[in-house]
């Protein structure tokens, strides 16, 4: 590996360790052996590092989510759901970091354009999950999974499970004349 793939590596074991907000240039420094030159160099600054490896392990985990099903699979969607709720489970300090790293956009107009090109992939990929390749579905499909992450961040034992996912968007769908409530 090269030096920004050491920088990335060290980044994101720090973010698993101490997250957004707690992790500093010296953690990454010393876990990756470079120096402050060098995330200046390759990165600009330590919140675009922290950002493009944030954005990276969220790719990851996620990517790995959906290869477990099908592209065919009608099923897909509270398998998905039970899926991430359990990755959710068992990363916490991952999922604890992406909330943290949102939180920044606010404030850091480079974190706030790389996290809306890595939330445009992601409706991309979920996108192409949907019958027709739905982008308002997916639109749909994407603001659900960011507000089921802070859901599950703030009050974990009161979020919705994959089940209750599912039921309540079929009501919703209902509601807004798209068709009949399946039985929950």
């Amino acid at each position: 590996m090269g030096v920004p793939e050491d920088l990335l590596a060290a980044t994101k074991q720090c973010l698993s360790e101490r997250g957004y907000a707690r992790t500093t240039v010296r953690d990454i420094i010393a876990v990756s052996g470079s120096n402050l030159a060098a995330i200046n160099y390759h990165f600009r600054s330590k919140d675009a590092l922290l950002t493009q490896a944030m954005i990276e392990v969220t790719g990851e985990a996620v990517t790995e989510i959906l290869k477990a099903f099908p592209d065919d699979s009608k099923e897909w969607f509270e398998a998905f759901w039970g899926e991430l709720i359990e990755s959710f489970r068992t990363n916490p300090t991952v999922w604890r970091a992406n909330v943290e790293t949102l939180a920044q956009a606010a404030h850091l107009p480079d974190v706030r354009a790389r996290l809306a090109e890595g939330q445009a992939l992601a409706q991309r990929e979920l996108s192409a999950r949907l019958p027709g390749h739905d982008e308002a579905g997916a639109q749909v499909l994407l603001t659900l999974f960011i507000g089921l992450l802070v859901r599950w961040q703030i009050d974990p034992d009161n979020a919705p499970m994959a089940h209750d996912l599912a039921t309540g968007l079929r009501a919703v769908a209902q509601a807004a004349g798209g068709g009949e409530a399946a039985p929950a």
